[in-house]
């Protein structure tokens, strides 16, 4: 089994988390030395000159050691909480303002159409998008705990500066990061520098303090004589600070350097036009991309698409490689194909600022691995042709058996899909979907639209008499049609579509539209996959624990094994049907990379509950991101193993990957 790509990738993100606590507390520990070594000084007359190792076990060396760790995990903590609201939180924080999912600005509905399509092609939910308006440089970055609570924001340079393929690569480059947990470890070093920092706040606090006391007490030797002290103390805790600022940053930039490059080659990967990344990087060594009108730039430096606070020592310190090499590694000779373009659109443009230091030598190892990611692809566009969403068999088993390899991905048929799927959508439907109403009257309609009129009826009659949770029957008229004539395929992406306005419900609401959709679904005393599926995903999404991360709780299959016995049991017969002998078979096979002796231990369930279903899919969510592929291919093996995908076995397979948060893009059905 390949770990590469996605859940490799998330593996990564866990364990640079692990270092950076590491990191972290080496700081710390370093940071409390030396301002001990400062105390020590200071107080030397009072503790006779003895050495600084037993000063330090004395009552004023442990004070002293206890007050600083105590600050630093003070200002860590402060911002950690500050920072528990997630994605919202952090674009709120840099003054970003929302955009409205409906908006009529051309740039801002450009942005919203090219996120619409590589969610819905990656198969995650529509990110909540937030606009810089004051930021004239080019720059984006996304926040959030899980790929289903992300937030992207994006500057208004770089809305209005670059075109719909530069904006299309920085949008992908950004879902990159989505993909890989980058979002949560960038949010977490945030407030670990947060605490590094204060140490050197409270220095520059003390020294100002010393300087404004000064002047008004200089007729006073002893006061002057602590004034001057106070002043040595705060210099010594500035400069110790921020020693430990410039490790920081260190760590910071080392940790962030290599998932950018990671992030520029899986978006030539999603948008398979390096032209398109590449432009949007030219026109930053051009035009810049530095956040002005923040005083959070440099704490957000390493979660930019590019460098967004100017800073001494930039070529150890800055958190990106150099414009130049990351043109270089997505493709040779992409610069000088860009300088050309450039002097051919503005012959007076000055070339300097894009050019200066490029040394393509340097950079060779990673062009070459970029090269080799994406090298078969590059400069690919593909034509959108038809007007129909098609149904399809699908290929062979052994063709797409491993559909591990596809989670966290963009390929060309799911690109195209979204594409096709958006032009077919009537606008009044697709308008409603980016309102609170539309988008609470689409999960009723989404469990209605296969009833008839009167059983529709009797359904709706079931729902409060509610301004917002109510039935509306004009609503309903509008939605309902639409997903009647385009089918099954319709129904996730309209859902994805809807959840930037879903996510707009306050707490309660949310949990009030949970509850309306339980009722409807239990309705008929019975489950369908979808309405498992439709449940499932609005408590991932909008439950109360839906921006939480999920801890690995499992290193092994072993505590697993129920979980496993239950989903494969369901998948082995939704895979063959009713034919039990070939149902057992399957199972075997699907469990046969899990336990060797699964047919005395684990046999095949002769039924599962919904219940029981999600039980299991809880557990399996709990796995190490490396222990996650093998349970997607077992999955897999079991829907493709007649060489046809259904609509019922594609409404199982998303609703495993969605639980256990692998994002799957659409498949054929």
């Amino acid at each position: 089994m390949a770990h590469t790509g996605f859940f490799q990738r998330q593996a990564s993100a866990r364990r640079n988390t692990s270092l950076l606590v590491v990191l972290f507390l080496t700081a710390v520990v370093l940071i409390t030395l030396a301002v001990c070594l400062v105390g020590y000084f200071v107080t030397r007359s009072e503790t006779s000159g003895q050495p600084f190792h037993h000063w330090l076990l004395s009552s004023h060396g442990l004070i002293t050691a206890a007050a600083v760790v105590l600050l630093i995990g003070m200002g860590s903590l402060i911002r950690w909480a500050d920072l528990a609201g997630g994605g919202s939180r952090v674009a709120k924080m840099v003054g970003a303002r929302p955009i409205d999912p409906d908006t009529r600005d051309s740039d801002e509905r450009k942005l919203c159409n090219i996120v619409e399509e590589m969610a819905i092609a990656s198969g995650v939910p529509v990110p909540e998008l937030y606009i810089m308006d004051t930021e004239t440089g080019i720059n984006a970055f996304v926040a959030g705990y899980t790929p289903g609570s992300a937030v992207m924001v994006v500057t208004h340079g770089a809305i209005t500066q670059l075109t719909r393929d530069e904006l299309q690569g920085v949008v992908g480059h950004e879902f990159s990061h989505i993909f890989n947990g980058d979002m949560r470890l960038n949010i977490r070093l945030i407030a670990l520098l947060a605490g590094i920092l204060m140490i050197g706040q409270i220095g520059g606090f003390l020294l100002r303090s010393s300087f404004y006391s000064g002047g008004r007490t200089t007729g006073r030797n002893r006061d002057g004589r602590a004034q001057a002290a106070m002043g040595v103390v705060g210099i010594a805790l500035f400069v110790i600070g921020y020693v430990g600022v410039f490790f920081g940053r260190l760590i910071q930039a080392a940790v962030s350097r290599q998932r950018e490059t990671l992030a520029d080659a899986s978006s030539v990967q999603f948008t398979r036009n390096p032209d398109g990344i590449g432009g949007a990087l030219f026109k930053i060594g051009l035009r810049g991309s530095y956040l002005d009108t923040t005083g959070h730039a440099s704490n957000m430096n390493h979660m930019c698409f590019g460098e967004a606070a100017r800073m001494k020592f930039s070529s150890l310190l800055a958190s990106h490689p150099p414009i130049q090499q990351r043109i270089h590694a997505i493709q040779p000779g992409l610069m000088a194909r860009l300088k050309s373009r450039l002097r051919d659109t503005e012959p007076g443009a000055d070339l300097r600022s894009a050019t200066a230091g490029f040394q393509p030598t340097g950079v060779s190892g990673i062009a070459s691995a970029a090269t080799d990611l994406y090298g078969t692809i590059s400069g690919r566009r593909t034509s959108v042709s038809g007007s129909a969403i098609a149904s399809h068999a699908a290929p062979g088993p052994h063709s797409i058996q491993r559909l591990s390899e596809r989670v966290g991905t963009i390929s060309p048929e799911g690109e195209d899909f979204a594409i096709k799927l958006l032009q077919q959508l009537p606008s009044t439907f697709r308008g409603l979907l980016y309102t609170r109403a539309g988008a609470i009257q689409l999960c009723y309609a989404l469990l209605i639209s296969d009833l008839t009129q009167q059983e529709q009826a009797e359904r709706l009659g079931l729902l409060p008499e509610h301004s917002l949770f109510g039935p509306q029957p004009d609503l309903l008229a509008k939605l309902i049609p639409t997903l009647q004539k385009m089918g099954d395929a319709v129904r996730f992406p309209a859902l994805e579509l809807a959840m930037p306005a879903l996510r707009k419900l306050d707490p309660e609401e949310r949990a009030d539209l949970i509850r309306w959709v339980r009722v409807l679904v239990n309705a008929d005393k019975k489950v369908t996959l979808f309405e498992l599926a439709l449940t499932s995903f609005l408590s991932r999404h909008l439950g109360v624990d839906a921006a939480r991360a999920i801890p690995v709780r499992y290193r092994s299959y072993k505590a697993v094994m129920p979980a496993l016995q239950q989903l494969l049991s369901l998948l082995a017969r939704a895979g063959v049907g009713n034919t039990q002998h070939d149902a057992k078979a399957l199972y075997h096979q699907a469990m046969a990379g899990f336990a060797s002796s699964c047919h005395e231990d684990h046999p095949m369930l002769a039924k599962v509950s919904m219940r029981q279903l999600q039980e299991a899919l809880k557990a399996l969510n709990g796995l190490s991101p490396l222990l996650k592929p093998a349970v997607i291919d077992a999955c897999g093996h079991c829907i493709t193993y007649d060489g046809v995908i259904e609509p019922r076995e594609y409404e199982l397979m998303r609703l495993v990957a969605d639980q256990m948060d692998c994002p799957m893009p659409p498949m054929v059905v």
